[in-house]
């Protein structure tokens, strides 16, 4: 009896997966769509299809629905729409792509992945970042899972130099939270720009509070997690614009509003300034624990692009 229930469960799971397996549509780009821009854009492809991205260049996009865009073979993104800087971006999630996922793809862009605003549950997993001003941003959004990447160099221009980066400048009521960043590697050369205005860092990882030109900060960034990351980043030019593998910052420097978050099991030893708090009372109030590499930093963040 207890074998005929046991057939009985795994014979309707295996019918539920069916069912969500054929909802879920996939797509090739080149192949059914010429463009990642087209695909998103059609009203053919629906919230949660897969978008497989085939080998060779290609151009990213805004997102505007909940896909899961995946790499094949040797897919690279090295240009996408242009973000009002003139910089060029990779992927910007605006509203309704909370839930997709990113993966498996590498980037040669300056703003690889991006949210326009307050996107929830995106996972940006498996993927590698060549020579990016900023590779992740996540502002203003919760419950996204950044896992597994490969970051190698970074580059500032007057701010930027940035690997990953949870923050608000917009004040989200929600909060920032439940955000998980782990088992990234950050490695390689901060490159400093020749006319940089310098007076900054770079950082490997980084929550960011931003209240600077009368932005509306943070709510809250609470309950986020960083584990098991390893940031081994050199600048070139460190007179100028060093490198924090990783930062606590808020542009006040008062207390109230990052808190509650575990920051451990991180190898931070390949970067010289290792820890920076901003303040440094950030640390009465995270959990900082088991982490190699401890000594502090120094502060001033970069323009840190929305």
């Amino acid at each position: 009896m207890r074998r005929v229930l046991l057939m009985t469960a795994l014979c309707a799971f295996s019918a539920a997966a069916f069912v969500n397996g054929a909802l879920a549509a996939e797509w090739r780009v080149p192949g059914d769509f010429p463009t990642l821009q087209e695909a998103i854009d059609s009203p053919d492809v629906a919230p949660g299809d897969v978008i497989v991205v085939g080998p060779g260049s290609h151009a990213g996009a805004l997102v505007t629905k909940a896909v899961h865009i995946r790499g094949e073979g040797r897919a690279v993104i090295n240009t996408g729409p242009l973000h009002p800087s003139g910089m060029t971006q990779g992927f910007r999630l605006l509203a309704g792509s909370g839930s997709s996922s990113v993966s498996h793809l590498t980037f040669r862009v300056d703003l690889a992945v991006i949210n326009g605003g307050a996107v929830d549950g995106v996972r940006v997993a498996q993927n590698r970042f060549y020579k990016a001003y900023q590779a992740v941003t996540n502002w203003g959004g919760s419950n996204w899972d950044i896992s597994h990447n490969d970051i190698v160099d970074l580059h500032t221009s007057c701010g930027g130099g940035i690997g990953i980066l949870v923050g608000d400048y917009d004040a989200n009521p929600a909060g920032v939270v439940d955000n998980l960043v782990a088992h990234n590697t950050i490695s390689g050369t901060l490159h400093v720009a020749e006319d940089d205005c310098g007076g900054y860092s770079g950082a490997g990882i980084v929550i960011y509070a931003d209240f600077r030109w009368g932005a509306l900060g943070a709510v809250e960034l609470a309950y986020n997690k960083v584990l098991h990351n390893k940031v081994s980043v050199v600048s070139d030019e460190p007179s100028l614009v060093d490198i924090n593998a990783f930062e606590l910052t808020d542009t006040r420097h008062e207390l109230g509003v990052i808190y509650e978050n575990a920051v451990g099991f991180n190898d931070f030893r390949g970067t010289a300034s290792q820890i920076h708090l901003a303040p440094e009372e950030l640390g009465d109030v995270n959990v900082l624990s088991r982490n190699l590499g401890t000594n502090r930093g120094h502060g001033l963040h970069p323009s840190a692009f929305r």
